[in-house]
């Protein structure tokens, strides 16, 4: 088992700081998001944004 790569790490804390703001900003938008428009009379278009990611998060 020595013929292993070594795995990816980061290079610093703040590369690691910097992907989990990114990581929990995202995830906001994507409950945040489907929430505000439905509540506001976008339930057509919501249906439209749910197809859209799930087809995006198939591959």
């Amino acid at each position: 088992m020595s013929d292993l790569a070594p795995r990816p790490h980061f290079s610093s804390g703040f590369g690691v700081l910097m992907t989990f703001m990114g990581v929990a900003v995202g995830l906001g938008n994507v409950w945040r998001f489907p929430y505000m428009a439905a509540a506001f009379g976008g339930g057509a278009f919501l249906l439209v944004y749910l197809l859209v990611l799930v087809l995006f998060g198939i591959p």
